[in-house]
Parts: structure tokens; sequence; C-alpha cells
């Protein structure tokens, strides 16, 4: 991906995060990257092209963190997959407090963006379940649900802006502990080595 068109992606980024996805148009993402619509048009032919691009954006920035684990010859335990899961990716440019509830209302009215977050959260799903189910879960699909329900949704309460965000790092330990109170140590000391599939390029 060209420097340039990843400038874009990230206008288009802090355009849904200030403004709400709603704002998320080709002219306005043009206005926002001092760039004629025709310009634009040269990375992204229609709106549907720029919201995919948008999405794999972000799922390469996720995969990235991903890599991080799954590239490595070392094996990884249920916690070292929780942080990651946890972790904000390309050092806060995807602000994902602010971003991830907006896909979510976009999943409601666009189809392609249920699809491509969709497939996001099937790469962190399959990851936890490969992890409970060493642990001896008796429904790991469940209980990774469960988990990513846990990790996701707290982000409403306790992002940035928000009125608990003091409190994020001890929702965070509370999730941890409550593992911890069903497999003991095993959430560490179990270790695996995942095979994950690549999220498609947005090149």
């Amino acid at each position: 991906m060209s420097e340039r068109k990843q400038q874009v992606l990230q206008k288009a980024i802090e355009i849904v995060t200030t403004e709400g996805y709603g704002s998320l148009t080709m002219r306005a993402l043009a206005r926002a990257s001092d760039l004629k619509l025709g310009a634009l048009q040269y990375h992204f032919k229609t709106r549907e092209d720029m919201l995919r691009g948008v999405i794999a954006y972000v799922a390469e920035e996720y995969q990235k963190t991903l890599d991080s684990i799954t590239s490595s010859e070392n094996a990884v335990s249920l916690v070292d997959i929780i942080e990651v899961i946890a972790m904000e990716p390309a050092d806060g440019v995807l602000q994902e407090d602010k971003l991830f509830p907006q896909f979510w209302a976009m999943m409601q009215a666009e189809p392609l963006v249920e699809d491509l977050v969709n497939e996001l959260y099937t790469e962190y799903l399959q990851l936890l379940e490969t992890a409970l189910k060493g642990l001896g879960s008796q429904n790991p699909r469940a209980e990774a649900l469960c988990l990513m329900s846990m990790i996701e949704g707290s982000t409403i309460f306790t992002g940035s802006g928000r009125p608990w965000e003091a409190d994020q790092r001890a929702v965070y330990k509370t999730v941890l502990e409550y593992f911890e109170l069903k497999y003991g140590d095993k959430i560490y000391t179990y270790k695996f080595n995942p095979k994950i599939r690549s999220i498609p390029s947005s090149s």
C-alpha cells in the first residue's frame, strides 16, 4: 500500500471516530485528504471500495499484532492471546475504543462492513477456542465468545473519554481473574503453537 493511500485511510478513520460513520462520504474524505474527488477515486472508485479499504487497513493493523505471537516459534498461552486482543494496534492511530463502536453501528446498515469485521473477529475467536480446548473447556466456543464479549464490550464503558476510563485496567484484570478461578495457573502455563490464516490485503 502506498504511503498516500495509507494517509487517506487514516483520514477516513479520523472522520469515523470524530464525526461518526454517517459523515464518511467520498466527498468528505476528499476534503479531509486535500484531494479532488477525481483524485480520491484513483484510490477508491466507489464508496464501497473505500469502506472495504478502511476495514482491510484496520484488519491488517490487527493482523500485525496477531503476527507478533503467531509468527514466532514460541508457543502462546490464553493470557498471551487476551493481551493481544486488548492491545491498541498501530500506536493508538486507530483509536480502537471510538472506532469499533462505530463499526458495530455500521454493521447494521452495511453488509460489507459486517462481513469484514466478522472475518477479523473470527481470527481472534479461533485462537481463543484453541487455547480453551487445551485448558479442558467443555464448551470452548461459548467461553471464547464470552471472553470476546467481556474484552470488546468493555470499550463502551471504559474507552477513552468514558466515565469509567480509569477502571479499564481493573476490568482487564477482573477478566483474567474470572478465568484463573476456573482454570488456575494453566491460563499462563498451558501453551500451544497457533496456526492462523491471513486476512486479505487491502493493497
